[in-house]
């Protein structure tokens, strides 16, 4: 794919801009992704566009490592661009994993919406007279946690990878490039 596009915008390589896409928008999804799993509230209003940024998040998730191995391409191979060129595959299962919990949060919402539809109607039932409990349901309970726990566990995941991959990034660009101290012919 990288031979196909110049993955450059005003003269700059695009990575180095799309990569800060990535070390905000993972941590602020996974976050998001716990907050959603563990508040019904919030999951009712929010889980659309959670949704939706998950899906941009991957697309340019993975428009970033393309344009990463274009400049990969175009920059001198030493050991710390290796190392960080070796370590951005690794994102992707990780954002794919937010994208699905993400999707499984929506389905929970969705659920959860039927069943207050549900649950208005036994209140209409009941104010004619007629008797059908309103319960919360075990199996949502259940569903709910599993979430949180697969939120918490996929976004600490993807959180420490891309800081992993960063962390080699910034050491392959600024490690000996700059002085301990103040130049002085400034």
């Amino acid at each position: 794919m990288s031979e196909l596009f110049d993955f450059q915008v005003a003269g700059l390589p695009m990575h180095v801009l799309l990569v800060h896409v990535v070390v905000v928008g993972v941590p602020l999804l996974a976050l998001l992704l716990v907050v959603l799993a563990a508040w019904t509230a919030a999951r009712r209003v929010l889980w659309i566009p959670a949704l939706i940024g998950a899906v941009v998040l991957l697309g340019l998730t993975w428009l970033t490592v393309e344009a990463g191995e274009w400049l990969v391409e175009r920059v001198p191979e030493t050991p710390l661009i290796e190392e960080h060129a070796d370590q951005g595959d690794d994102i992707l299962p990780w954002v794919f994993a937010l994208v699905a919990v993400a999707a499984l949060i929506g389905a929970l919402a969705v659920v959860e919406r039927r069943a207050a539809h549900r649950a208005t109607d036994a209140e209409v039932a009941a104010a004619r007279g007629v008797s059908t409990p309103v319960r919360r349901s075990p199996a949502r309970v259940a569903i709910a946690i599993l979430l949180l726990v697969a939120a918490i566990g996929v976004g600490v995941g993807a959180v420490w990878t891309t800081v992993r991959i960063g962390e080699a990034g910034s050491r392959a660009v600024w490690e000996g490039s700059f002085s301990d101290v103040p130049l002085e012919d400034r």
